[in-house]
């Protein structure tokens, strides 16, 4: 396992306790930070101000929709008792419904798997196994938080709006939130029930843009023997750099950069086993080198024209 405090590139954290090394699927050790509990519940409070103000600005633009059609056609739409108007009530409580859903699934489904107030404390959600931060991993820990948080808060409010609030069910309401909130205090891995559920945890964004990674040019040495220039002999054809994305050359680089020889072989047989080589021995390096700069070429080539590639399993995306 590669020395973590070597690796230049890594993000540590400011309590060494939350350092972590993840495996990817390949065997690949990775450096990460657990997210602080203060930055989550900064991350928490933004978002939920970003959807209350998102619900705020759709929920006048329909009230505006409305009085223009009462003024349009002299009807009396917001009247309460206009059956039209309890259909807007029921369409505004699903709108709610979906803007602190898909608010939440959209961002941390997307390539940066993290919502706006995460992306704005610099943390991210994935998958504690290493590998790709699926769908069904998103919905379950964003349907732990309705149980967690949302739907308490919402029967307390309507309980008060309505006048059938009493104190015993605004304890209840407030203890069943501070428990789930303070949940991550008491666990090492920071993590909420909804990341328990879901295999996930939060950590310490540390992605880079495509063009500031750099990683060693390929070595070239001669054998005085043969004659033979080593590193520059491999040649990648498409298909060969088509099976990895950004995430993987992120990966390579940071092998490169740190790794020990059992990482090296690790990586160069699990590159060699997807692309269909016969691994060699003892060459290692310069292969990954090699192959790191087609790689990277690759990927920055397709960027030129407006196509990116995330990770392995997932398409290239962009203009064509």
């Amino acid at each position: 396992m590669s020395n973590s405090a070597a690796d230049p590139w890594v993000r540590r954290s400011a309590d060494p306790k939350l350092d972590r090394v993840m495996i990817s699927p390949e065997g690949v050790p990775l450096n990460v930070s657990i997210a602080a509990a203060g930055a989550r519940a900064g991350a928490l409070a933004l978002d939920i101000v970003i959807i209350g103000a998102l619900i705020i600005g759709v929920s006048l633009l329909g009230f505006l929709v409305f009085l223009g059609m009462d003024s349009a056609f002299g009807t009396d739409t917001l009247n309460q008792a206009s059956p039209l108007m309890n259909v807007v009530v029921i369409i505004w409580i699903i709108a709610v419904f979906l803007f602190r859903n898909a608010y939440f699934l959209y961002f941390e489904l997307g390539d940066r798997a993290a919502t706006w107030g995460k992306r704005a404390v610099g943390i991210r959600v994935a998958a504690r196994d290493g590998g790709r931060l699926t769908a069904e991993a998103v919905i379950a820990r964003n349907i732990v938080r309705d149980i967690e948080l949302f739907l308490p808060l919402v029967f307390m409010t309507s309980g008060e709006a309505s006048g059938s609030m009493t104190d015993f069910t605004a304890w209840a309401g407030l203890m069943w939130v501070l428990m789930f909130l303070l949940f991550p205090l008491f666990n090492r891995d920071r993590l909420r029930c909804g990341d328990l559920i879901a295999g996930t945890w939060v950590i310490q964004s540390n992605r880079r843009k495509l063009g500031t990674l750099v990683a060693p040019a390929p070595q070239m040495t001669v054998d005085e023997q043969t004659g033979t220039t080593t590193g520059s002999r491999y040649q990648f054809s498409e298909a060969d750099l088509s099976v990895y994305g950004e995430y993987e050359l992120q990966t390579l680089e940071n092998v490169l950069r740190t790794g020990s020889d059992d990482a090296l072989e690790t990586v160069a047989a699990s590159i060699c086993a997807k692309i269909g080589w016969e691994p060699g021995s003892g060459d290692e390096r310069a292969f990954l080198e090699a192959y790191y700069t087609a790689l990277r070429a690759k990927l920055e080539r397709g960027m030129r024209f407006g196509k990116r590639r995330k990770d392995k399993f997932s398409e290239e995306t962009g203009r064509s």
